[in-house]
């Protein structure tokens, strides 16, 4: 764990995730970034598990509402609450607990069927069928287990080794446990996010690092094995860390780009618009990259013939596209659709 070329990695990977940490800092308001840069994060997670959704049918879906667009948004979306949900909870209290871990798991499948009791449970290869991995299948051992996990997770130096290089660790634990009937991959995923902004690596759960694991699929899994059979663990650790300095290098620049879209919208608003301008009117077009009438009348207060008014005028302005999807009358902020996709 402490070659010259994990620790020469571990350096790259901490320098751009404190760059990202310091460019979220300056965004005005952190909702745009949870609801944005976070769904795509939530869309490529729930991709790896071959649940795959397109940019339209996320977009157009509203979690307050209960209405999506597909069963793979509503998918999508219960990723994104159950990453809320952990969020929130490691804010408020600092460590990991297993009522918190059982909650976020429970968003993400959407039922509390919690720890694995009945044994059973082996991972194959989709194609050949063959056994892969045998994980625990003891109810009892699985409970300890999960409870050795949250241990270390919770750990304030853990084992003098860089609070990265055990995340890689605890990820690698955890799926090896297993200690869920479904959606272990999306809770692991989820955890790494939630154990960056316990240790103040992060201030927003919103690091990119799913998209790095879609890119690499293979990798993944390979690694993951090669640990179990082959004790392979500093190319595991070298695989995580690299994807910390992708995805970290990627949402910087993400971010940096909604910050100047955010800049130069409100510029235009204050110049072009000042009648309609309110910070929350900016909040809103940056937070639903597809609004609609129902979207402003919830977030500004507004009655239904105001908000349609705002909207038009957004649309003769140029800021928004309007586009219609059914029966519904859709805005899109098109350069932050642009950016989100990129």
């Amino acid at each position: 764990m402490e070659s010259r070329e994990v620790l020469r990695q571990v350096s790259l990977s901490n320098r751009y995730l404190a760059e990202l940490k310091g460019a979220v800092g300056r965004i005005p308001n952190e909702s745009i970034l949870i609801e944005t840069v976070g769904l795509q994060e939530a869309k490529d997670s729930s991709a790896i598990e071959n649940i795959i959704t397109t940019q339209d049918a996320l977009f157009q879906s509203d979690f307050f509402a209960a209405h999506f667009q597909s069963p793979e948004a509503k998918e999508v979306y219960n990723y994104a609450h159950a990453l809320r949900i952990g969020w929130d909870r490691i804010k408020k209290e600092k460590i990991l607990r297993l009522p918190d871990l059982l909650a976020v798991h429970a968003a993400v499948v959407e039922n509390d069927s919690g720890l694995r009791k009945l044994p059973g449970t082996k991972l194959k290869n989709q194609q050949t069928g063959e056994v892969i991995y045998e994980p625990p299948q003891d109810a009892v051992e699985i409970e300890k287990l999960v409870a050795n996990f949250l241990e270390h997770f919770n750990r304030a130096e853990p084992e003098k080794l860089d609070p990265l290089v055990w995340m890689s660790i605890l990820h690698y634990q955890f799926e090896s446990i297993h200690p869920f009937y479904d959606g272990n991959g999306r809770a692991g995923r989820i955890l790494n996010l939630l154990f960056l902004v316990q240790h103040g690596l992060l201030d927003l759960p919103v690091l990119y690092l799913s998209r790095y694991i879609v890119r690499n699929k293979a990798n993944y899994y390979r690694g993951l094995q090669a640990v179990r059979q082959d004790g392979a663990w500093q190319s595991w650790v070298l695989y995580m860390l690299r994807g910390v300095e992708e995805t970290a290098r990627e949402t910087l620049d993400k971010v940096d780009k909604i910050r100047e879209l955010i800049q130069l919208t409100k510029m235009r608003l204050r110049n072009e618009l000042a009648h309609l301008y309110s910070q929350d009117l900016l909040n809103n077009l940056f937070r639903h990259p597809y609004t609609k009438i129902e979207f402003l009348e919830r977030d500004l207060e507004v009655t239904r013939q105001t908000a349609t008014k705002y909207l038009e005028a957004l649309t003769q302005a140029g800021l928004l596209r309007k586009t219609k999807a059914g029966r519904t009358n859709y805005y899109i902020n098109d350069p932050l659709v642009t950016i989100l996709a990129s």
